[in-house]
């Protein structure tokens, strides 16, 4: 986007909800750059962005609770089209003189909706449709000037509008994948009702990207933090685009990466792209530093510490560096919110809280408002190999995060070796590219078998496989007996240490994708 695109985006206020980012996505899937703010942004830093209109998210609280998120009520008054979603909506007809109580009956998962009213927010609609619920309260008053949209068997007003102040709310959630039709709803109230401009493009955004990226580091160098997955090798190609021999990228060998990959980043970056290439082997220094850490938590900090003190390090043998580039998305940010916010942190992510209160590097993240199939299509257009860009995601803290307990050789060649079968299994089965994220995990404990005619005792593998579009939400993917059958066989005989294979049917929420 460029700058006179960019000063009429569609506002979203976080009020604390983990799909607030998904709200964003939503409306960035229909050409419309929008972006998040804090649900106490003030009316008037809101005002002065001139957005076409303003989404007010879901949240965990209760509106009648004690210190409960809240917009600025002046938000109201802008004249500027309002569309409150779940919690957002309740706020909204709390702070207009409605009224809001906790539900008879709680709404949770899929439900059938009633169309009343599909004049306006939910024209396109018919009379009956599937949606996501998931509130504890309901509303139980409109304020003046509302009328009801739509209903369910359990919620007397779960849509509501007043055409004539442009202000809306809906009770379920549009934004997932749950609720079909949730697209006809942003289309309209993006088109209809803010009249807003379809002129968000990833093209504009390559374009306004390398521009505040020249205009940031100016003549400054820059180190990239290459890891040779998707974020990071797109985040170095685009500022490569942007600053040219100024970028210098180091590739740290943590000792925690994927079986090959290591050769695969030299390979592909080093010599196919030529991009500047420093390999630094610090499997010794990290697997050393998480030998005694259990907590998950903290061996994410530990590796996040440890990779800036690597950067920091090569960075003065390079000499007068400024910046460290990371590949930091969205999701990354959203899922390690900091104290303070009301988005509850489910993890902490190496590139957003890991790092250290005081860093010597000015940081770098150009993707940080990018999804991951956002950032996949980037690279696509800067001409990376699908064999970088189609790849499945890897966590930044590597297999620690996937080794539960201790770090120990045993465990993470058990973890590698078993990750690289079910990769292989899904790729001869030509299933790799119709699933999201494929991997194996290895934990603590143990199982009793017998090999040969001995008694064994050997690792659990636990064979995780998801589909997704953004790493928010996901499910569990169900694969055919065989492809099963063929992981297992080859984990048990081909990987020393294993007693055990199992699956995971576990989807997120409730569980997140990576075990820790």
């Amino acid at each position: 986007m460029n700058k006179e695109r960019s000063r009429q985006p569609v506002v979203v206020l976080d009020m604390g909800g983990q799909y607030a980012h998904l709200i964003v996505r939503n409306i960035r899937d229909c050409s419309v750059f929008g972006i998040l703010l804090p649900y106490d942004t003030p009316a008037s830093e809101v005002e002065q962005l001139k957005p076409k209109g303003i989404v007010l998210s879901g949240g965990p609280a209760s509106v009648y609770a004690e210190n409960h998120p809240s917009c600025d009520v002046q938000i109201f008054n802008l004249n500027i089209p309002i569309l409150g979603i779940c919690y957002g909506f309740q706020l909204m007809v709390q702070c207009l003189g409605g009224k809001v109580e906790r539900a008879r009956t709680r709404e949770y998962g899929r439900t059938t909706l009633y169309v009343d009213d599909n004049s306006t927010l939910l024209s396109g609609l018919e009379q009956s449709e599937t949606v996501w619920m998931s509130h504890g309260d309901e509303v139980t008053a409109i304020p003046e000037g509302f009328t009801i949209a739509a209903h369910t068997a359990n919620s007397r007003i779960a849509a509501t509008s007043n055409n004539e102040r442009h202000l809306y709310g809906v009770q379920f959630h549009p934004e997932v994948a749950h609720t079909p039709r949730g697209k006809v709803i942003f289309n309209n109230f993006l088109y209809k009702i803010c009249r807003a401009d379809p002129n968000w493009t990833l093209e504009s955004f390559i374009e306004e990207a390398v521009q505040q990226i020249r205009t940031q580091v100016g003549e400054d160098r820059v180190i990239c933090a290459l890891s040779g997955g998707v974020d990071s090798t797109v985040t170095a190609t685009l500022v490569h685009r942007a600053v040219g021999m100024n970028l210098t990228c180091i590739f740290v060998d943590h000792g925690l990466l994927r079986k090959g990959e290591a050769e695969e980043v030299n390979e592909i970056l080093g010599k196919r792209f030529e991009v500047p290439l420093i390999h630094i082997d610090a499997r010794e220094r990290f697997l050393k530093k998480l030998s005694t850490v259990a907590n998950p938590e903290k061996k994410r900090r530990v590796i996040g510490r440890e990779f800036i003190k690597v950067f920091e390090e090569e960075a003065k043998k390079l000499g007068n560096v400024e910046w460290l580039a990371q590949g930091t998305l969205y999701p990354d940010v959203i899922e390690s919110a900091r104290t303070g916010s009301p988005a509850s942190r489910i993890k902490t992510h190496h590139n957003v809280g890991g790092l250290p209160t005081r860093m010597h590097l000015k940081l770098l993240e150009p993707l940080r408002l990018l999804y991951k199939d956002e950032a996949r299509s980037v690279g696509r257009m800067l001409g990376l190999p699908e064999e970088i860009v189609s790849r499945h995601p890897f966590p930044g803290p590597g297999l620690a995060v996937r080794i539960i307990g201790r770090v120990t050789p045993e465990k993470l060649s058990i973890c590698r070796e078993a990750s690289a079968i079910v990769e292989e299994e899904l790729r001869n089965k030509g299933l790799y590219d119709s699933v999201w994220q494929a991997f194996a995990v290895v934990g603590e404990d143990r199982w009793v078998g017998v090999k040969g005619d001995e008694r064994a005792t050997g690792h659990i593998v636990i064979i995780r496989v998801v589909q997704s579009v953004d790493a928010m939400t996901a499910d569990w993917v169900y694969m055919p007996r065989d492809v099963l059958e063929h992981m297992g066989n080859r984990i048990t005989n081909e990987v020393a240490g294993v007693g055990m294979v199992a699956f995971a049917i576990s989807s997120k929420p409730p569980s997140t994708i990576e075990p820790c």
